[in-house]
């Protein structure tokens, strides 16, 4: 998203109920803090490969487990 976009979404929520706009507000905190906490955990991992700390995976284990996790199988 563009820094034009998110200030297009800004007005366009400024029109909206100060609830509304107190809502939008949390939820896209909410999502900023996701995405940097999802971008630390990616550079630990990143790290993590670079010392020769990784290990191989069986994608058919990894599949089975994230569908018994996610109740699709």
């Amino acid at each position: 998203m563009t820094t034009k976009t998110l200030e297009l979404a800004m007005s366009k929520a400024s029109e909206l109920s100060e609830a509304a706009q107190e809502k939008i507000g949390r939820d896209v905190l909410e999502s900023v803090a996701a995405l940097a906490q999802l971008r630390a955990e990616v550079e630990v991992g990143i790290r993590e490969l670079d010392a020769g700390l990784g290990v191989e995976l069986n994608m058919s284990d990894v599949i089975k487990q994230a569908r018994k996790e996610h109740g699709q199988g």
